[in-house]
């Protein structure tokens, strides 16, 4: 090349050809995609930018990893200044000289667009070296993409994202953005994979574990629901349906920030060592992460394996293939955890904070998010998967300014429409969206409903219990409930209080009760036996009595359906040497007390 060009047509043919990040191909395009201008119009910044570039465009980008470049603007015009090219006074100019910001033209998030991102990060991690033919093999697919930019042109006032990944290629087919897919928080979003997810795990929870959602305060840190209210015991898979957030603190604290980053590292969502705090549990965090990256953890459900995706399959330069996508999957969580997140955020589909989504004919999980200040909402997620795909809708802005949905809200609307039009797609082509495979080592459970909603304990339903008083659950094999109900079988109650009022002796029922049982109340005098009462529940009895020198004891005796439990004595009730009763009321006691 020396002998038939000169070092400067050698120079001005490289700056022609090589590859500056961002899609673009040639110095030419990268200063009109980087400072909107010729190059001819370039300072002296500016071409200390495009210099550092060269080296690594995806590590240097100035609207990526602004710090980076500012690093590398300062070594490349201290070269400068060091081999005599310019002087001090230049260099520090220049230097202070601020980065170029996105403009409409360079932040747009088009499916090319995040392609070009990829090819960078490819190319550097695999030392490939761009020119010749170059031949980009993606998973695009063209009325996908027809279909996502149509929903995204119905958005107006905020930012988007909406994105589609094929669960089987762990390719996205489908990608729109308005704006980079830059860091973000993500909200209740990161709850299944950083809290629930793991719990179920380590075996601290199953989906129908009770967990109390009351006012906390942990060193100062005192989180609450998006509505303020507190619902007392709800179980571990309401608490997903519904994203309540003190429930996860909850779980979080019980887990352990440092278990739940160690999976969270598997995902290839590292967690700062300085973010390592309960809040954690609600997104809490100093940067986040790139709404892509965080389909592609939720697509590791429902089998467990986590496998990276992206946009490009291949590689090819001049015909050779020098890049091609490996599916190497690893095991994150086993395929029973995996299920039964599923099976929860299945809930959050069907009656949960993405209920809009249950008219789908197929089975799909969800999840949704919502991150704000003060100042209002800034971010808003809605996330749904199938056994064919994965789809998110983002909405925000740039410039965090807030926004006025939810990711209940709208975001759950377009996340309907996108689904909607992917089963319209595979029901054209006899295909069908299959339901998830239910793994033999997870077992359908009956549970005993009283139990479970009046103290709070999981226990296996009795054999004699009617169907309105059973409820299923699902359990991984290794953790069913041991303990079972016989409150059918054997019907038991704690004793009523009993007070004396002049002569009349009132048995109060409380509201702990089973209004299902029937109730025996007996008098006895050690002479005469009388049944006073029988029938069902009532909160107050009242019984008179005032022969003198007696002794009255009462008992109370629950039945079932014929199977009767065992009296319970109350305490005795005296008149004895000609006394008249007195107002008195009798301390509850267990009977083994009196």
């Amino acid at each position: 090349m020396e002998k038939s060009y000169s070092k400067e047509e050698i120079l001005e043919k490289y700056l022609n050809t090589i590859y500056f990040g961002h899609s673009c191909f040639g110095i030419a395009s990268a200063c009109e995609y980087y400072f909107d201008k010729p190059a001819q119009e370039l300072t002296l910044a500016d071409s200390a930018i495009l210099a550092g570039l060269v080296r690594s465009p995806n590590n240097y980008s100035p609207f990526t990893k602004p710090e980076n470049c500012q690093k590398r603007k300062e070594t490349v015009l201290s070269l400068m200044q060091k081999n005599g090219s310019i002087t001090e006074q230049e260099k520090r100019e220049a230097l202070n000289a601020p980065l170029p910001t996105p403009t409409e033209k360079s932040v747009g998030g088009g499916y090319l667009q995040h392609v070009f991102n990829e090819l960078t990060e490819i190319t550097e991690q695999n030392n490939i070296r761009l020119g010749g033919k170059i031949e980009i093999h993606t998973y695009l697919n063209p009325k996908l993409q027809g279909k996502l930019e149509e929903l995204a042109s119905n958005i107006p006032d905020s930012d988007k994202a909406l994105l589609v990944l094929d669960r089987q290629t762990h390719g996205f087919k489908g990608c729109v953005s308005s704006c980079a897919l830059s860091k973000r928080l993500p909200g209740s979003l990161i709850k299944p994979l950083l809290v629930y997810a793991p719990a179920l795990e380590e075996n601290i929870l199953a989906p129908a574990t009770p967990i109390l959602d009351e006012k906390v305060n942990y060193n100062g840190y005192s989180p609450q629901n998006y509505d303020g209210k507190y619902r007392g015991y709800v179980s571990a898979r309401e608490c997903v349906a519904q994203s309540l957030n003190v429930p996860a603190v909850k779980i979080l604290q019980s887990l352990g920030t440092n278990t739940a980053a160690k999976y969270m590292n598997k995902l290839g969502l590292p967690i700062e060592k300085e973010d390592e705090s309960l809040a954690l549990a609600l997104g809490g965090m100093k940067r986040g992460y790139s709404f892509q990256d965080m389909l592609a953890a939720y697509s590791l459900f429902p089998d467990g394996n986590y496998e990276s995706c992206g946009f490009i399959s291949a590689i090819k330069i001049d015909g050779i293939t020098v890049y091609k996508k490996l599916n190497t999957s690893k095991r994150v969580f086993s395929e029973e955890t995996a299920y039964l997140m599923t099976d929860m955020l299945k809930t959050a589909a069907k009656t949960g904070t993405a209920k809009k989504l249950r008219a789908l004919p197929f089975e799909i999980a969800a999840k949704t998010g919502t991150v704000g200040t003060d100042k209002g909402n800034t971010d808003a997620y809605a996330l749904s998967y199938t056994t064919r795909d994965c789809v998110g809708v983002w909405l925000g802005n740039a410039d965090n300014k807030p926004i006025s949905h939810t990711g209940g809200g709208l975001p759950c609307n377009t996340l309907l429409k996108i689904n909607e039009y992917l089963n319209d797609f595979y029901t054209e082509r006899d295909e069908k969206i299959k339901g998830f495979s239910k793994p033999k080592s997870i077992v359908s459970i009956v549970l005993d409903k009283p139990s479970y909603y009046d103290t709070h304990t999981i226990l296996l339903a009795d054999e004699a219990a009617p169907k309105e008083y059973t409820f299923t659950e699902l359990f991984k094999k290794s953790a069913i409930p041991l303990n079972k109900s016989t409150s059918f079988t054997f019907p038991c109650v704690n004793p009523p209080a009993l007070k004396v009022v002049g002569n009349q002796v009132n048995i109060t029922f409380d509201n702990t009760f089973p209004s299902y049982y029937e109730y025996t109340i007996d008098r006895y005098d050690y002479v005469t036996h009388t049944t006073v009462y029988q029938g069902g529940y009532t909160p107050l009895f009242t019984d008179t009595i005032g022969e003198k020198d007696k002794t009255y004891v009462y008992t109370v005796t629950p039945s079932f359906q014929g199977k009767k439990g065992k009296p319970i004595p109350l305490p005795s009730v005296s008149t004895k040497h000609g006394e008249s009763l007195k107002d008195k009321e009798i301390i509850q006691k267990e009977w083994w007390e009196y």
